[in-house]
């Protein structure tokens, strides 16, 4: 169906993936009406199909990017026992998925998107730059864009005003975390950094296959168990060394 989802502007293109039941939930929606995809796809910005953004990289399909969200939703989403989430995005290309996560996480919440490639970080912020709420999330600290190795995820060392209480309660780790780039593995270190509970949503190559990839998503309990599902086959760029 995600050929049909197609528009001549943002909301036709969202309304169609709604409509074709590849947006679910009306939050996710509501999300990705506000983020105009213009401002991060370099053409063709409403069809519903990946493009290259330069560097060996692509900006996903939108009903992609919904499939993650509506994944990790229960995840990003404030709630009264946690205000204030903490949201990685490995692999944010142009920065379209990181402000549509942005849009979930609340006033008190945070989302990192790393890349190892500085201009595609840099590619990223400009573009959120482009409209007033993304300057907002940028100014706030409640979006922020790093450069480093995503197989390693990220530390970020500093906190915002209003997760302290949530941060000494539950740690500096992720409640969420989008890995936008096919990896050899799960790998290790991404699985520690989630909180208790947290959800990871990955895109794996398929061990001694033939090139397949799918989509994993890695639950860490309140309990600290770990739970691994394997969903669904994709084709991502791969979550390789940065080019020399």
């Amino acid at each position: 169906m995600a050929w049909r989802s197609h528009g001549a502007t943002n909301k036709d293109l969202i309304e169609n993936l709604w409509n074709n039941k590849l947006i679910k939930d009306a939050r996710v929606k509501e999300a990705f009406l506000k983020v105009d995809r213009a401002h991060y796809a370099p053409s063709h910005p409403y069809d519903d199909r990946p493009q290259s953004i330069g560097h060996g990289a692509t900006i996903s399909a939108p009903h992609m990017h919904a499939t993650a969200v509506e994944s990790l939703l229960p995840y990003i989403l404030p709630t009264e026992a946690n205000p204030a989430p903490r949201v990685l995005d490995i692999g944010s290309g142009s920065g379209y998925l990181t402000h549509v996560l942005a849009e979930l996480v609340g006033e008190r919440g945070t989302v990192v998107g790393v890349e190892h490639i500085p201009q595609l970080a840099e590619l990223a912020e400009g573009n959120m730059r482009k409209s007033e709420e993304g300057r907002g999330f940028l100014a706030s600290g409640r979006v922020k864009f790093r450069v480093g190795d995503g197989r390693k995820g990220w530390v970020e060392e500093g906190i915002r005003e209003g997760e302290e209480e949530v941060v000494e309660e539950r740690g500096t780790g992720w409640d969420a975390i989008h890995v936008g780039a096919s990896a050899v593995k799960v790998h290790d270190e991404l699985v520690q950094q989630l909180r208790r509970p947290g959800r990871m949503f990955i895109p794996v190559d398929e061990e001694g296959g033939f090139g397949e990839q799918y989509i994993w998503t890695v639950d860490k309990g309140i309990d600290g168990e770990v739970e691994k599902k394997r969903l669904f086959g994709v084709r991502y760029v791969p979550l390789t060394d940065a080019p020399k």
